[in-house]
């Protein structure tokens, strides 16, 4: 079993990238490539001191994370970024480059698409006769995933209370896929419209994406883990598939090793840009557990479907969502209709002090100037060629490599 940590005392952060050729833009299936390149021979999984590199899934999608918890955040946008970096200059050779933002605007998954063939072939087999994993919704979702420990049952009942309120707002702040198949999806969080929908073939495993109102052990398993493993069983004949990784909720309990995993944000354009929001996001659960804006009564009212609701609204229309749930505002300390960007701005005002400096500027820009999604489709106007779009990604590519954020 894994060592138990309190309330923030560590993190764990996971950046997903994707591989795409230099010369054509198209999404390209070798990251066992570049991870034998680095490692000398065919892995899944590289510890490069603090952080570590591995591969899920698809073939394309190349997963940067922290080497096990941290207790520090403020000096990860330069790890990743070093990591970023090596990687850049391991792949010049094979011709290819990272991409960031969370879609890749001109992949087509039917014919792009290859599933990893090496270490968990299995469970990815097993997976694609289930779901066919050839969507958008699975090969092409690049996201951060933020890890927040729990020691006990009573932590455990803040932070998931504490989350679940939150999980509405993130693609105010985080939403970065606004294309697909070269066209404006009308989705400022393309990814997460996917993602409701993903494994409706199963509806047990996602839910409504929000979690259920559970803040135990036990009731988590009883509400959302039995459920899971019952409608699994007719397809998991030989019992590969654990209950934790096909949970798939928009935060999932990880119990194994006593952390909830947020899995709604958007990868941004660059580290730079990572690192600020999961700081932002961490100091206003610590608000919100602190009980600054409301009781954790008041928190666990919140049912999944009121809470989808304006989930969906966002995923929709990022951060210009307008909420008009005033009992939901003034969980947060506000009293009127407000849009989603007020609601960070408002909040951003309330934690900033806490928040290191480092992260001010990205935090900033983003709460002026929009999510990544506005930039972009600022940055594309009404050109939507692929040509326009192959060019304004490239820039993109540029803020990932000097880990700068993008401004059209």
């Amino acid at each position: 079993m894994a060592k138990k940590y309190h309330l923030f005392e560590v993190y764990g952060i996971e950046l997903e990238y994707m591989l795409v050729n230099k010369n054509t833009f198209k999404v390209a299936p070798q990251v066992d490539e570049l991870l034998t390149k680095k490692a000398g021979k065919i892995t899944s999984d590289i510890n490069n001191g603090d952080i570590a590199w591995s591969n899920e899934l698809v073939a394309h999608v190349v997963e940067l994370k922290t080497n096990g918890p941290t207790s520090n955040i403020d000096d990860l946008a330069s790890k990743f970024h070093a990591n970023v970096l090596e990687i850049d200059g391991l792949l010049s050779n094979l011709q290819l480059k990272l991409l960031g933002s969370a879609a890749h605007p001109l992949m087509n998954p039917d014919t792009d698409t290859q599933l990893w063939k090496h270490s968990y072939s299995e469970v990815y087999a097993l997976y694609n006769t289930i779901f066919n994993c050839k969507g958008h919704g699975w090969s092409n979702v690049q996201s951060t995933h933020l890890n927040l420990p729990f020691n006990d049952d009573k932590e455990f009942e803040k932070l998931h209370a504490a989350i679940r309120i939150i999980l509405p707002l993130l693609p105010g702040i985080c939403a970065s896929s606004p294309i697909l198949e070269g066209k404006i999806t009308g989705f400022m969080d393309t990814r997460l419209e996917f993602y409701k929908t993903n494994q409706k073939e199963i509806p047990d495993l996602t839910g409504m994406v929000i979690p259920e109102r559970v803040f135990s052990k036990l009731d988590y398993h009883a509400s959302i883990f039995e459920p899971i493993k019952r409608a699994m069983r007719p397809y998991d004949k030989n019992k590969i598939l654990d209950h934790h990784f096909l949970n798939s909720r928009g935060a999932i309990a990880r119990f194994d090793r006593n952390a909830i995993e947020i899995r709604l944000m958007d990868i941004q354009e660059c580290p730079k840009a990572d690192i600020a929001i999961c700081a932002f996001v961490i100091e206003v659960l610590k608000a919100i557990i602190n009980k600054e804006f409301c009781t954790l009564q008041a928190q666990k009212l919140w049912t999944k479907q009121e809470l989808f609701l304006i989930l969906d609204e966002g995923i929709k229309n990022g951060e210009n969502s307008i909420i008009e749930n005033i009992p939901y505002l003034k969980l947060f300390g506000l009293n009127k209709v407000s849009t989603m960007n007020d609601v960070w701005k408002h909040l951003y005002k309330k934690v900033k002090p806490q928040i290191h400096k480092n992260h001010h500027e990205s935090i900033e820009l983003i709460l002026e100037e929009g999510t990544l999604s506005t930039r972009l489709l600022k940055a594309i106007g009404k050109d939507i060629s692929d040509a326009q779009i192959i060019e304004v990604y490239q820039k993109l590519q540029d803020c990932l490599i000097k880990n700068k954020m993008f401004q059209p």
